[in-house]
């Protein structure tokens, strides 16, 4: 049955601000994900290179999220919004001075600027663990409990259709002005993004004081999560899932040297998941799903896993978009109904802690993902890496629907 409810959630101002400013911060964060992954391997034919790109970032983020967590569920959000945001322009605006001037004027090496960049990523890593939980924790603040549903899946639609948008035009900016204008316009993007923020209304019961310290905070978080199996089933799935699954992180090296449909195809091929699963999660949206969510989600896992498999036997352009599309349809089921776990069985007060947490888990899939399926590429080719990387997900699938029965038969 259709239901029009999500529209009824986007007539609220202050969170069609902040969804709007959300689309465009990931938009530049997919555009400037593009570039880097382009430009590292043009620099160094060498696709583990790519993978040191998620290691340089997830390092300083996963090491700084617990402290995030419980900073956020202590600090007014939208000042503490801005200022990652505005740190996040600042040091993206350093990229022009390798990107205008790296071989001209100051004469750096290939390898030089390489450096350089994983060390701008490096930083960047600890406004990421800052920024990946805000958002999601300033939904509950300003929609209903029943409307919270709906909201989560319009903000993971929010987040997808940048992506698809970020991935496909940050590949079409490096084709049309190269390097260097592609950076200006991901600055360009970012600066418009924190425009909407600035929209958004102050919520002083948000700030609150506490006497419990620092690291009590960060255990309560870990403790409330470890404690309730779908959550914890359902973020272990994703992360594991991912990690093995990160075919996208070797799109460069296929788009090159296995498909050779230069940057244009390598844009396109880059937000084939995506373009999946924004159809899926707007499918969602308006025809959610009623029950089984945990049986889904298995499945969709494990059949993300599969299409992997068959991305990495392609040697067809588009028979290889296909099957990254199909992978991004079933990651969107699983994402839709991850964050609906995850919003629903989350207090108010463990908010930001509990969400920090699953950014750690999001972000060990991914950048790590991305430095596994670099080192997997090195060690045993890119096609048979991303091979291996797809069974393994399906394998991490049965062994969770076998060993956590709570999420197995969980439904909301």
């Amino acid at each position: 049955m259709i239901s029009l409810q999500p529209l009824q959630t986007l007539k609220i101002p202050e969170f069609r601000n902040l969804m709007t400013g959300r689309f465009f911060l990931v938009l530049s964060f997919r555009m400037l994900a593009t570039l880097m992954g382009w430009w590292i391997y043009q620099l160094t034919k060498d696709p583990f290179a790519i993978g040191l790109i998620g290691l340089s970032e997830v390092i300083p983020a996963v090491s700084t999220a617990l402290y995030a967590g419980h900073v956020i569920d202590n600090t007014e959000k939208k000042k503490l919004l801005l200022i990652c945001n505005y740190m996040y322009v600042f040091l993206i605006g350093l990229l022009v001075i390798p990107a205008f001037f790296g071989h001209r004027l100051l004469h750096l090496s290939n390898l030089q600027i390489s450096y350089f960049i994983y060390a701008i990523i490096f930083f960047t890593g600890f406004c990421r663990a800052f920024l990946g939980p805000i958002i999601p924790s300033m939904i509950p603040k300003i929609v209903t409990r029943e409307t919270l549903p709906n909201a989560v899946t319009i903000n993971q639609a929010t987040f997808l259709t940048a992506s698809v948008c970020g991935h496909a035009l940050g590949g079409f900016l490096i084709h049309w002005f190269g390097i260097p204008g592609t950076i200006v316009a991901v600055i360009g993007v970012m600066i418009f993004a924190s425009l909407f923020f600035w929209t958004l209304n102050r919520h002083p019961s948000e700030i609150i004081s506490r006497e419990t310290g620092v690291v009590q905070s960060m255990r309560e978080g870990i403790s409330y999560i470890y404690k309730t199996k779908e959550i914890l089933g359902a973020l272990c799935l994703d992360m594991f899932a991912v990690l093995f699954g990160g075919a996208v992180a070797m799109i460069p090296v296929f788009a090159t040297d296995i498909l050779k449909v230069g940057s244009e195809g390598f844009g396109l091929l880059n937000a084939a998941s995506d373009i999946g699963a924004m159809c899926i999660i707007a499918f969602l949206a308006f025809v959610p799903l009623k029950k089984n969510q945990g049986k889904i989600l298995l499945l969709a896992v494990a059949g993300f896993g599969l299409c992997i498999i068959a991305f990495g036997f392609s040697s067809w352009y588009w028979v290889s978009f296909v099957f990254l599309m199909l992978s991004g349809m079933l990651d969107g089921i699983s994402v839709v109904i991850r964050g609906t776990i995850v919003q629903l069985k989350t207090p108010d007060h463990l908010r930001g802690r509990v969400l920090s947490v699953n950014s750690i888990f999001i972000m060990s899939s991914n950048e790590m993902g991305q430095f596994e399926s670099g080192l997997a590429a090195k060690l045993l080719g890119p096609v048979r890496s991303v091979i291996f990387g797809g069974s393994m997900t399906v394998l991490i699938a049965l062994l969770v629907a076998t060993t956590n029965p709570k999420l197995r038969r969980m439904h909301y």
